[in-house]
Formats: C-alpha cells, sequence, structure tokens
C-alpha cells in the first residue's frame, strides 16, 4: 500500500546523541582508543587560573582539527558547519542537540595566537608515543620526501626583493675538509673569511684572489626572490609543467606503515635538500633505532651521503642520471684511479689533479696538446683551449656508497 505525506518535522522527541550514536561508528573507535585529557594538561600553562572569561574547551578545539582531517575537510568553517547538522560530530565533540557550537574564528584564533610551535610539537610527540606503546611504529627503515601544497596567495600579488643568501649549515665543515685536501696536493688553503675582507694593499693578495672575483663573491652572497605581499611566508614554486603558484612545502618522514613521524614546513622554493637537515636531526633524535633512510634522487647530494653514512645508518635512493655533454662519451668511460689520484678518459690518457674548488670539487684536467691530436675530440669537449675537465666531489666516496645501497 502506498504511503503519501511523511512529513514529522515539528514533532517533539526526548532523545539523546548517545541513543543516537552507532555502537561501530569510527568515532566511537577513537574515543575508547585516545585519552583526550592528556591535552589539558599540555595547554593548561597558556590559560589564566582566575582571570578572564571561560574559554571554550580546548579538547574540543582540537577534536574539531582531528574531525577536519578524518573526513577530508578543506576548512576549519566547513567543518563547523558538517557539526550543526551531524550527530555523530556533536557527539564527539561533547554537544548537545540544540547547544551552539564555537564560531570559527575562535578556533582559528587559538591554533594562530594561543597555542605554540611548543604546544604542537607536544601533542605530535603524545599522539606518536601513544602510537609506539601498541607496537604500531616501525621505524627501522623511514621513508623522506616533500610535498608541495598551495598557499592561499595571489601570484599577480608580489613584490621583488634582494635577501642574502643563507649559508649552508655544513660549509664549516666542508672548508676545513676542502683545505685538508687542498694542502695535501701542495695547494694554498683558502681563507674562510675572504668574502668579507678585501685583500690587503701593497703586498701579496691573500689566496692569490683578484678584487674582481673578491666583488663576483661578495655579489652571490646576495639573490632576488620574489615574494607574495598577501603571505609573505610563501615562496614560489615551479617545476616541470606544474602551474607556477605560491605554495609551502612539508618535508615528511613516515615509516612503512604510513605513519608520520616527522614534518617540517617550509616555502615553497625550498628545494628537498636544504630541508633535509632539520627533517633528518629531529627524525633520529626522536627515533635513534632508525637504521635505513629511503628517499628519492633530489636527497642523493655529497653532504646528505656524507651525514647519513657517517651517523651509522643506510641512504637507499632512486638512480641519478649524470649530466654530460648530449652526444658525448658515457660518465663511465672517465675512470677514477684512486692510486694515482687521477682519471683516465676513454682515449687511455691521463687527467691530472689540477686544484680543489670553494664547492669542494676537485678538477682534474687533460693536457690540450695531447687533446689537440685526439679522433674523438668532439665527443669529448669542444671548449678552444682543447681541455676536458672532470670534477669529483671529496665526499664522492659516500654517493658510492649510496650507489653500492641501492
Amino acid at each position: 500500500m502506498l504511503e503519501r505525506g511523511k512529513m514529522e518535522r515539528g514533532v517533539v522527541e526526548l532523545v539523546d546523541t548517545e541513543s543516537l550514536m552507532p555502537q561501530e561508528h569510527l568515532l566511537r573507535k577513537v574515543d575508547r582508543a585516545v585519552d583526550f585529557g592528556r591535552i589539558y594538561r599540555i595547554v593548561e600553562p597558556l590559560y589564566s587560573k582566575d582571570e578572564g572569561r571561560p574559554s571554550v574547551d580546548p579538547v574540543v578545539l582540537f577534536k574539531l582539527v582531528l574531525l577536519q582531517h578524518l573526513e577530508g575537510i578543506s576548512s576549519l568553517r566547513g567543518t563547523l558547519r558538517r557539526a550543526e547538522t551531524d550527530i555523530a560530530y556533536r557527539w564527539f565533540l561533547g554537544y548537545t542537540l540544540n547547544e551552539e557550537l564555537p564560531h570559527f574564528s575562535t578556533v582559528s584564533y587559538n591554533f594562530r595566537h594561543r597555542f605554540t610551535e611548543e604546544t604542537i610539537e607536544a601533542i605530535f610527540r603524545w599522539i606518536l608515543d601513544e602510537a609506539g606503546s601498541v607496537g604500531a611504529l616501525t621505524p627501522t627503515a623511514v621513508f623522506v620526501d616533500g610535498t608541495h601544497i598551495k598557499a592561499s596567495a595571489n601570484l599577480n600579488k608580489k613584490i621583488r626583493q634582494e635577501v642574502p643568501v643563507a649559508a649552508k649549515r655544513y660549509q664549516e665543515g666542508l672548508l676545513a675538509e676542502i683545505n685538508a685536501d687542498r694542502e695535501a696536493h701542495g695547494k694554498k688553503p683558502f681563507d674562510d673569511d675572504m668574502d668579507d675582507k678585501p685583500p690587503k694593499c701593497g703586498g701579496k693578495k691573500r689566496d692569490n684572489t683578484s678584487k674582481k672575483k673578491l666583488a663576483r663573491r661578495k655579489k652571490a652572497g646576495f639573490k632576488t626572490v620574489t615574494k607574495s605581499t598577501t603571505d609573505p611566508e610563501c615562496g614560489v614554486f615551479a617545476k616541470g609543467k606544474h602551474q607556477r603558484q605560491f605554495a609551502y612545502e612539508a618535508h615528511t618522514v613516515c615509516d612503512k606503515n604510513g605513519y608520520i613521524l616527522e614534518a617540517v614546513v617550509t616555502p615553497g622554493n625550498v628545494h628537498d635538500s636544504v630541508a633535509f637537515d632539520d627533517v633528518y636531526d629531529k627524525v633520529t633524535q626522536a627515533f635513534p633505532e632508525i637504521e635505513t633512510i629511503v628517499a628519492d634522487s633530489a636527497y642523493k647530494t655529497p653532504h646528505i651521503c656524507k651525514k647519513v653514512f657517517g651517523d651509522g645508518r643506510v641512504l637507499s635512493t632512486a638512480y641519478k642520471r649524470p649530466m654530460t655533454m648530449k652526444g658525448g662519451h658515457e660518465w663511465w668511460k672517465y675512470v677514477y684511479d684512486e692510486y694515482y689520484d687521477c682519471v683516465i678518459c676513454p682515449e687511455y690518457q691521463v687527467l691530472s689533479y689540477r686544484t680543489t674548488n670553494r664547492e669542494g670539487y676537485r678538477e682534474y684536467c687533460s693536457d690540450p696538446k695531447i687533446c689537440a691530436q685526439c679522433p674523438t675530440r668532439q665527443l669529448c669537449t669542444r671548449s678552444k683551449n682543447c681541455v676536458k675537465t672532470v670534477l669529483r666531489h671529496i665526499w664522492k666516496a659516500y654517493e658510492e656508497l649510496a650507489d653500492d645501497a641501492r
């Protein structure tokens, strides 16, 4: 029998959210598994004990963020709009059916102005401790990568700004090894402060460096970057066929089960290898049992290889194709002779050591008289002075360890 006109909307019933919440709902499982009372102890120092108005329950604020990520909602405003009509959300937050929810600006204000980075870090570590206590984490091998997140900033609202180039964190140690390598080859060491001081007048220039080179190095200490006037903390992301845009990059480390063990957020124009030090130092301090670092070829740099293998760990990376001259000899035809410290070219001629530059690369150069008569010179070099130069980093041995691990 067909029934029509089911419109009982104004009926008053005595119900509670507990009876309406399904027993097997995901949020019930989350509520049973997590002791949210721990949050009170973490945020208590951020609240006054006897002054001001009663605050929104801090557990509710963090539960809203959890709901946003569990359901994949793009904003807190959308999460609160969903909570207005979703009984399961209200049950999880501890609100009745008619109780007014916090305004989305209240939630945003607390996370922007009240909760500090230390607060978020403490809660993140607490969650990892909870997961580790039940054996969910397997940090023996971890995976590192970066993901770009589009910033809410118009690419047309920008300015060009000159900023100083940040010194590499490993520069001091690299310079020490460069100078040791130069001295071992009978070369004069570099000065670590020569970028700041001009050569002495009336005497021999330090390190035989001309004024022109010093001026060029000083100018190289600055770079011009594009900054957003809307969000100055983001950076321009441009890679391959991706759309050019302002973005951030989240550099994350996870285990084989997909649990995020560490995350560092940088502007979108910061390369993965540049942010590696911060991510690596934090995750290895929290999980010293890590044995293997798995990463893509962007992380296969001499410094990262030395840092990881020097700590007694293994770096497993993808294959990185060497950048050689198009149509020329294959890279593997230039063989390095460790005993004689030279490079043998495809025509079995010796490229002798010339110097070690400031970037840490040894330069091996050919004899121009021999190269001028070489039958395959066009496959080797097209330089006017008929000199072939092969570069080999002083930390190349660590890169070879990464190749062996692969």
